[in-house]
């Protein structure tokens, strides 16, 4: 497949060589352990491929939001962890003794100090990229994730040394392009949350590129609210009805079928397990709030997937933390991983909520990608240009 960017494939001979590799290892930790390594997993193709290939490799990566250097913000602590995941050593390198890097073998891995340690580097201060790039040969970005910041390690390297898209990178951009770029028609896009407000740019954006758009969470109410249904005591913001209107005329316009629920879950307390009633939307009394979808509207919306060769996801369709009222979120995605193992459906899920839905419904390995960028996967869905994508495509 031809591909804008360039990938390790065309990396050639590389034995010997210093490459500098840009990862995501910003881990959660606690109590000086990683609670979550799925992003250091995540790099294991492309660092150990490097190696394997008898590359020098030297890894990136910024830890944390420091704002001067500080021991609990150093990648010192990550490394042991790393090695752990990677199966072979990985030596840590300060930025006060990068003379290091002169001992490093052919194969071997090493962890380079916090980037965010430079001051310039988020500034991407040229200064900063030639301090990085003076250390080697090749620059490989494999952090989709940090992809819509044009710092030094994201976005100025890729300027000043050949550059490659990792293994990592290689199939987030795929499967972008899949999902978005050049899809199968017809295409559905699940967009939930709970405010309008943070989504907006997304709306937009699908409108004009979908043809069924499934607003869900606590950002359904308000296209409700601007259809003049009353949504009682549930979060909606309705100082936005009129901008829901405009994106609902925008979507007749562009032929896209947008989907609200029209039965919903109601509660007149927003807690584990409270009292319930599922109704239909005009129905729901004053004091209470709709907090998922109902079994009517979900199975809809399951049939609506089923004409649907690809499908976007980002944002829960309900308050999916709290039971009962991840019922709508967990169907749906189920339907959604059922098409994609039969076949019929390209599934392209990405965000924090969404993840983490999808991990509860126990379907996330079967959606054909899940992104773990939050921001970047937003900005993407958003149309907007990232800066370390870019950056690649550019690339000589």
């Amino acid at each position: 497949m031809a591909r804008p960017f360039k990938t390790l494939d065309d990396m050639g001979e590389i034995a010997g060589k210093r490459v500098l590799v840009r990862e995501d290892l910003n881990v959660p930790m606690a109590d000086g352990k990683v609670t979550d390594d799925t992003r250091l997993r995540a790099t294991f193709a492309t660092v150990t491929e490097l190696s394997d290939r008898g590359a020098v490799v030297l890894v990136l990566a910024h830890f944390g939001r420091p704002k001067v250097p500080s021991p609990e913000h150093s990648l010192a602590l990550v490394t042991k962890p790393y090695e752990a995941v990677l199966g072979r050593p990985v030596r840590y390198i300060d930025w006060e003794a990068t003379e290091a890097v002169d001992t490093l073998q052919p194969g071997d891995i090493g962890l380079l100090e916090n980037t965010r340690f430079f001051g310039g580097e988020e500034r991407n201060d040229p200064a900063v990229v030639e301090r990085f790039a003076a250390l080697g040969d090749l620059y490989v970005n494999d952090a989709f994730s940090a992809a819509h910041r044009a710092h030094a390690s994201t976005e100025g390297l890729a300027h000043k040394l050949p550059a490659f898209a990792g293994r990592a990178m290689e199939a987030e951009l795929d499967a972008l392009n899949k999902a978005l770029g050049s899809p199968e028609h017809p295409v559905a896009a699940v967009v939930g949350g709970a405010k309008v407000s943070t989504k907006l740019d997304v709306l937009k954006q699908m409108v004009s590129k979908v043809d069924h758009l499934i607003i869900g969470g606590g950002m359904a109410n308000t296209f409700l609210a601007a259809r003049g249904v009353n949504v009682g005591k549930s979060l909606a913001e309705h100082d936005l009805t009129g901008t829901a209107e405009e994106i609902l005329e925008a979507a007749e316009r562009a032929n896209c079928t947008v989907h609200l629920p029209y039965d919903v879950v109601v509660a007149t307390e927003f807690r584990a397990n409270p009292p319930v009633r599922t109704v239909n939307v005009h129905e729901v009394a004053a004091d209470e709030m709709i907090l998922d979808i109902g079994p009517a509207a979900t199975e809809a919306l399951a049939d609506v997937l089923k004409t649907c060769r690809t499908l976007v996801w980002n944002g829960p369709l309900g308050a999916f933390e709290t039971p009962p009222f991840d019922t709508a979120t967990v169907a749906l995605a189920r339907t959604a991983a059922a098409l994609t193992k039969e076949g019929s459906l390209v599934s392209v899920a990405g965000g924090g909520d969404t993840v983490a839905a999808l991990n509860q419904a126990g379907v996330a390995d079967a959606f054909t990608f899940v992104s773990t960028a939050g921001g970047a996967f937003l900005e993407w869905m958003e149309g907007k240009d990232l800066p370390g994508v870019a950056a690649l495509m550019r690339a000589d």
